[in-house]
C-alpha cells in the first residue's frame, strides 16, 4: 500500500480508500450487501494496509455507518484507522432532516457518531454544496464541531469551483478551520473536474479523492450488473457514444496488456497526476486486488492515447444537472480520417 499526507495537513492515509456505498442493508438498495457479506472486504482492506474508510449517513438511511462501525470495531483499533462520513441527504424525510443548516448538521454529527459507535469522526464532509443554505452558518457549524473534538478535520464533496471558492472565502474571513479533502468524480469517461476543480484544489493545498473510477461500472464492461440495471443515475451519466467508445479503449488496452478492464481503468485513475486517493467500492476481495495492483501500473503514452483519445467536453455532473444533462455525441471525422484503411 502506498500513503499520501491529505493536503496541506498532517494527516496520512492510505492511496485506496475503501467506499462503503454498498454496505449496509439490501432493504434500502437491492445490491447493497449486509453486515456479514461485507465484513470479509472490509477485512481483506485493512489487511493489505488501508486506513482510510469512507461513509456517509446516507447510505442504507444510516445502517451503513451501523454495519461499518460494528466491522471494524471488531477488526481494527479506532486510532489506526481515518473514518469520514458526510452529511446533506439525510437518512429521513422531514423539513428539517437534509441539507445543511446549523440545525441538521449538528444533529447529523451526532446521529452518526451514535450509530457508529465512535467518539469522533477524523474527517466531516459536506456531500454536496447546499444553495438554499447561507455558507457562513454551514461553515460555522462544522468549525464548531471541529473545536468540540466531534470530528478531527473537515471535507467537501461534489461541488462547483466557485462554490468552493466561496466556503473558502468564509473560512478566512472567520478565522475558521478549512476542508483538508474534495471528493469528486473521476474517470477515464467523465473528466469535467481536471479543467478547474483539481487545478484550483492543488493551489489551495487540498487533497482531492477520486470515486467512481469505473464510471459506475461501464469501464468493466458489465454494464448489466444489478446496480446499473436498478440505478437510473448511471443511465443519466454513462449512456452515451463516447461513453461507450472510452470503455472499448479500455477493453483494448487490457487486453493488450492481459489485464482486465478495471485494472486499466483505475490505473488510469491512480496515477492522474491530480488525485491523492481513490475509493474502491469492492463487492468482492479480488476487486480490490485489482485497485491495489492499480497503484503500481504504469501505462506508457501509447496506451494513454488510447484511453483518452476519444473524450469530448461534456455537461458538469452534480445535483443541480441532475435530469437536465445532454448525452455527447462523438463529432463526425474528416474524410481524409474515416475513409477505409484510415489509421484509427
Amino acid at each position: 500500500m502506498q500513503y499520501i499526507r491529505l493536503g496541506n495537513s498532517g494527516l496520512q492515509v492510505s492511496r485506496l480508500c475503501l467506499g462503503t456505498m454498498n454496505m449496509g442493508t439490501p432493504d434500502w438498495k437491492p445490491w447493497i450487501f449486509n453486515e456479514k457479506q461485507s465484513e470479509p472486504i472490509v477485512a481483506h482492506a485493512l489487511n493489505n494496509g488501508v486506513n482510510f474508510i469512507d461513509l456517509a449517513d446516507f447510505y442504507s438511511a444510516g445502517v451503513g455507518e451501523e454495519v461499518v462501525g460494528r466491522i471494524v470495531k471488531r477488526l481494527a483499533r479506532r486510532e489506526d484507522l481515518v473514518i469520514t462520513t458526510k452529511v446533506g441527504y439525510g437518512t429521513r424525510n422531514a423539513i428539517n432532516a437534509s441539507g445543511h443548516s446549523r440545525k441538521h448538521i449538528m444533529d447529523s454529527i451526532d446521529a452518526s457518531l451514535k450509530r457508529l459507535d465512535m467518539d469522533y469522526v477524523d474527517v466531516f464532509m459536506l456531500h454536496y454544496f447546499d444553495v438554499n443554505t447561507p455558507v457562513e452558518e454551514t461553515m460555522g457549524a462544522l468549525n464548531d464541531i471541529v473545536r468540540s473534538g466531534k470530528a478531527r478535520y473537515i471535507g467537501v464533496s461534489t461541488m462547483l469551483t466557485g462554490q468552493l471558492a466561496k466556503i473558502l472565502m468564509a473560512c478566512e474571513r472567520n478565522g475558521w478551520v478549512k476542508p483538508i479533502n474534495m471528493q469528486l468524480q473521476l474517470n477515464c469517461a467523465y473528466r469535467e473536474e481536471e479543467r478547474e476543480m483539481i487545478p484550483f484544489c492543488r493551489d489551495q493545498g487540498i487533497g482531492v479523492s477520486v470515486f467512481s473510477p469505473l464510471a459506475r461500472g461501464l469501464l468493466t464492461g458489465d454494464v448489466q450488473s444489478t446496480r446499473n440495471q436498478t440505478d437510473f443515475f448511471t443511465q443519466q451519466m454513462y449512456s452515451d457514444e463516447v461513453s461507450f467508445e472510452i470503455a472499448h479503449s479500455v477493453q483494448r488496452v487490457a487486453r493488450a496488456r492481459g489485464v482486465s478492464n478495471a485494472q486499466i481503468a483505475q490505473a488510469w485513475v491512480a496515477n492522474h497526476p491530480g488525485v491523492d486517493c481513490m475509493l474502491v467500492g469492492a463487492d468482492t476481495t479480488a476487486q480490490f486486488d485489482s485497485a491495489l495492483a492499480a497503484l503500481e501500473t504504469k501505462l506508457d503514452a501509447e496506451e494513454l492515447h488510447e484511453l483518452e483519445r476519444n473524450y469530448t467536453p461534456c455537461d458538469v455532473i452534480n445535483d443541480y444537472t441532475a435530469g437536465k444533462r445532454i448525452l455527447r455525441t462523438a463529432r463526425p471525422g474528416h474524410e481524409r480520417f474515416t475513409l477505409q484503411g484510415a489509421v484509427a
